[in-house]
């Protein structure tokens, strides 16, 4: 039986069939084609009709040796064959094995992947969304905006309102939460709230009523660029609090039910498990608030700042649960419903090279069998199923399509960030968008951290804070394992240079700053 793979196209419907593994064999095929499988008319078996019983049996044998030998090879790894699942997300997204029938050195194959590269750089086009209306949004969120307010508190920096708390006020507002089940210590805080829910609650009018808060800022992205530094070090100053979880991802996945990649849908986060992540800074600003309105002012200086990676790039469910039967691009992204909610919120983005990125996020996912030759295979094959993308579809449907991302290796995607930028412009103001460099974030921290906080209208902090946030070793590093690695192969980072230089060159006239080529010649304006 031969086989040919191609991208499935998503239907929500098949979320629970079984894995199905399947060796990949490169033909050239649609992306939006359908699995197909070819039997031959003519019985394989056929040769073996008349043979002499000896040589029969010691084909058998040999046969039985070799099916023993390559079982027991593809149960102990854990990357050789393709899982085909519905799931729009996997916890590992190197998943697509084979071994490629190139030879690195070969001149013609490296021909053959510059041709690839010449073609998918050749169909690089920025081309500007349609917004969806405001009625749109509503309609496919409902609950999102009934929870919500269009308003929020006077004489707060962070948006607040107050909540009318319906049913028992005795009651564990927090039993239901399925954030509290992450881990012990996401339990050990909601249980802390629980303790202390009472005495933060509001008595007006005979009725009880709860703070509620949503976050000032969101560190958007991306994925091993330095979010997770950034986070660490803004969240000491006096004036921020962050969320209980560094990642909640729930603009991205929680909200449509999407716990682990590998494990499909489960039950939809509703918004106020998200909102419960807030409540611990909520009734910090709530204390701040009544001082100062006994003091005659009523004012909070603290914000509330949020941190998931996802945010930025990560619309890969809007094929699962909204309408697409007539676009192939998303009828509304993460940023159009943040819009609508918070017009005034403050986002910051950590980018570095794509390049080295791409890396980093291969070493730091990859589970086995991780090395600088199998890298370069894996970005070969994903460069093959972007052009294949790219030759039914929009760049921005390419770089949204789940399916086609799920397949893909390595997520050459993620490195795309002017197709993200570009997005997140089309309904943010560029004031309310800071654009960070890890390059120059890990050169002068102190330089780096002043931005954010003039960008935030944080105020100014002592000497020996400022040290200890600035100071402070750096979060989240490459492991000993992975940097005895080495680096990627040079033939794979010319592949990859010249594969996002069309992109970087974009973000650079966007930004207004040629650091974002990320060469040696380049300029910091």
């Amino acid at each position: 039986m031969h086989c040919k793979y191609s991208l499935l196209s998503p239907a929500a419907e098949e979320y629970h069939k079984r894995l199905l593994p399947l060796q990949m064999v490169y033909a050239p095929m649609g992306v939006s084609a359908v699995l197909e499988v070819q039997r031959d008319a003519q019985q394989p078996w056929a040769f073996l009709s008349c043979p002499r019983r000896p040589k029969l049996y010691s084909f058998l044998f040999g046969f039985t040796v070799v099916f023993l030998i390559m079982a027991s090879y593809f149960l102990s790894s854990e990357r050789k064959g393709l899982l085909l699942t519905p799931s729009p997300y996997r916890d590992d997204p190197f998943v697509i094995p084979a071994t490629l029938p190139f030879n690195l050195s070969s001149i013609r194959d490296y021909a053959h992947i510059r041709q690839v590269v010449h073609q998918i750089v050749s169909k690089v086009e920025f081309s500007h969304r349609k917004l969806p209306e405001l009625d749109n949004l509503v309609h496919n969120e409902p609950h999102l905006f009934s929870v919500i307010p269009r308003h929020f508190l006077p004489g707060l920096k962070n948006p607040c309102w107050y909540e009318q708390l319906q049913g028992n006020v005795s009651a564990n507002p927090y039993q239901k939460n399925l954030y509290a089940r992450y881990s012990r210590q996401s339990h050990a805080v909601f249980d802390f709230l629980r303790r202390s829910f009472r005495k933060h609650l509001q008595l007006h009018k005979g009725k009880f009523y709860r703070i509620r808060c949503l976050p000032y800022f969101y560190i958007i992205g991306q994925p091993k660029c330095g979010t997770t530094d950034l986070y660490d070090r803004l969240r000491l100053h006096p004036d921020v609090r962050v969320t209980t979880l560094k990642e909640p991802h729930w603009w991205t996945r929680k909200r449509f039910g999407i716990i682990r990649p590998s494990e499909g849908l489960h039950a939809r986060y509703p918004v106020e498990d998200y909102l419960d992540l807030f409540d611990l800074p909520a009734h910090q600003i709530q204390d701040q608030l009544l001082a100062n309105i006994t003091g005659g002012s009523a004012q909070s200086t603290i914000i509330i700042g949020e941190a998931s990676a996802s945010t930025m790039w990560d619309n890969n469910a809007w094929a699962y649960f909204y309408d697409n039967s007539t676009e192939a691009e998303p009828p509304f992204l993460i940023q159009d419903f943040i819009h609508a909610l918070q017009p005034e919120a403050q986002f910051i983005a950590i980018l570095r090279d794509p390049v080295e990125r791409l890396y980093s996020d291969y070493l730091y996912f990859g589970m086995s069998n991780k090395s600088s030759e199998d890298f370069h295979e894996k970005v070969w094959e994903s460069l093959q199923l972007f052009d294949a993308c790219l030759q039914d579809f929009s760049i921005r449907a390419c770089v949204y399509n789940s399916t086609f991302n799920n397949a893909m290796p390595v997520r050459l995607q993620v490195g795309l960030y002017i197709m993200y930028i570009l997005d997140w412009l089309s309904v943010f103001g560029r004031d309310q968008l800071l654009v960070l460099r890890l390059e120059d974030h890990a050169a002068d921290r102190k330089v780096s951290m002043h931005k954010v906080f003039q960008f935030l209208h944080l105020g100014p902090l002592s000497e020996q804070k400022e040290a200890e946030i600035t100071k402070r070793p750096a979060s989240n590093t490459r492991k000993l394992a992975d940097k005895n690695l080495g680096p990627m192969l040079p033939l794979t980072r010319e592949i990859l240079t010249n594969f996002y230089a069309p992109f970087n060159r974009k973000l650079a006239t966007v930004l207004h700053d040629d650091s974002f080529l990320w060469n040696k010649n380049s300029s910091h304006t």
